[in-house]
């Protein structure tokens, strides 16, 4: 079996690590390809080397851009390489646009398509992410979801037939790397003596408005404790765009972690203040209460028992950041580790009747 993964973005590198293990395992031939929708060196070739991924086989180095001519330029680079490969399995990861590009590039050409973290919804049609993930399940021949909620969505939009639950792959190289931290500590600009948030913006609801990103920055200044804020390329792109200091009040500005430093950061953080979805997860499953400044989530798991609090109104920051510590079980709910070993095998058990 012969399998082409696409990434282009952060958390695309983080989902790609056991993927890529659990291939190499299965003796399946892996083509890895980088859109390079993402450019910057802490959050492209760096996650490549901490976490173990081969070398992209293929880069087509797109950049950042608008949606449409980010899109575009890769749609024209995709389909060259899924021509030339021809596999069994394009598999894509979460909701970016290099996620959109190469699935309308693999069913323009009837390539099989099978869609990784399917099934997640924010209702939300504001955003792009959501207009993705969308798109991406309905053309796909295989919907990997991570939860039963996934499922459920996924069944309510008639794709139940072609839906199979492998749990999150996120929880496999999070739970390997939490382990591998606590025992090796990684050098990190996070200052651990001291209570901390960590903190990361990037959405444009939140950044795109002068007046809502400076709201936002207000809140995390005005916080009574040190908050690292992880700088997004687009973060500190928009806020200098908008005239607005990211080094203010309580916070300070530092680079984006790698993932060991992430992890280990959360691990220890008092709280974590984001518009990630990825890092809501993470926080979920290593124990740190968190706040969300959207209205809506993807991953309503993380909101049960309180661990995850939604807050659209960064007047309400302070408040949620403040809230005691959680007490309740978090569960399972995004599997036991093994998600990566599970959708190989789903793969190939499906690669000849997709």
């Amino acid at each position: 079996m012969k399998i082409i993964s696409v990434v282009g973005a952060r958390p695309q590198f983080v989902k790609l690590a056991p993927i890529a293990h659990a291939a190499a395992a299965a003796g399946v031939e892996h083509v890895v390809v980088h859109t390079g929708q993402h450019y910057d060196e802490n959050m492209s070739q760096n996650f490549f080397d901490e976490l173990g991924i081969p070398t992209p086989d293929v880069n087509l180095a797109v950049g950042s851009g608008k949606h449409g001519a980010m899109t575009g330029q890769m749609l024209i680079g995709l389909e060259e390489v899924f021509e030339e490969h021809r596999p069994d399995w394009v598999l894509v990861y979460g909701d970016t646009n290099s996620t959109l590009a190469a699935a309308v590039a693999a069913t323009k050409i009837h390539i099989p398509l099978a869609h990784l973290e399917a099934g997640l919804r924010s209702f939300n049609r504001r955003m792009p992410e959501e207009h993705n993930r969308v798109l991406t399940d309905h053309s796909a021949d295989l919907c990997l979801a991570p939860t039963q909620v996934a499922m459920e969505h996924l069944a309510n939009e008639g794709l139940a037939a072609r839906s199979v639950l492998v749990g999150d792959v996120m929880t496999d190289v999070l739970l390997a790397t939490a382990d591998r931290v606590r025992n090796a500590p990684v050098a990190s600009p996070i200052d651990t003596t001291e209570p901390y948030v960590v903190a990361t913006i990037h959405r444009p609801d939140n950044t795109d408005d002068p007046a809502r990103l400076a709201s936002i920055l207000d809140a995390l200044a005005g916080l009574d404790k040190r908050v690292f804020l992880a700088a997004h390329p687009r973060l500190v792109a928009k806020a200098e765009a908008h005239g607005l200091k990211l080094d203010q009040g309580a916070i300070t500005p530092v680079a984006p972690l790698s993932y060991p430093q992430l992890v280990q950061a959360v691990s220890a953080a008092s709280a974590v203040v984001t518009d990630s979805g990825g890092l809501q997860k993470e926080a979920f499953l290593l124990g740190a209460p968190t706040t969300t400044i959207r209205s809506e989530t993807e991953w309503v798991e993380t909101l049960e028992g309180g661990w995850n609090q939604l807050t659209n109104d960064p007047a309400d920051v302070a408040t949620s950041v403040a809230r005691p510590a959680p007490t309740a079980d978090r569960g399972t709910p995004y599997g036991d580790g093994n998600a990566a070993t599970l959708t190989i095998q789903t793969l190939a058990d499906h690669a000849t009747q997709p």
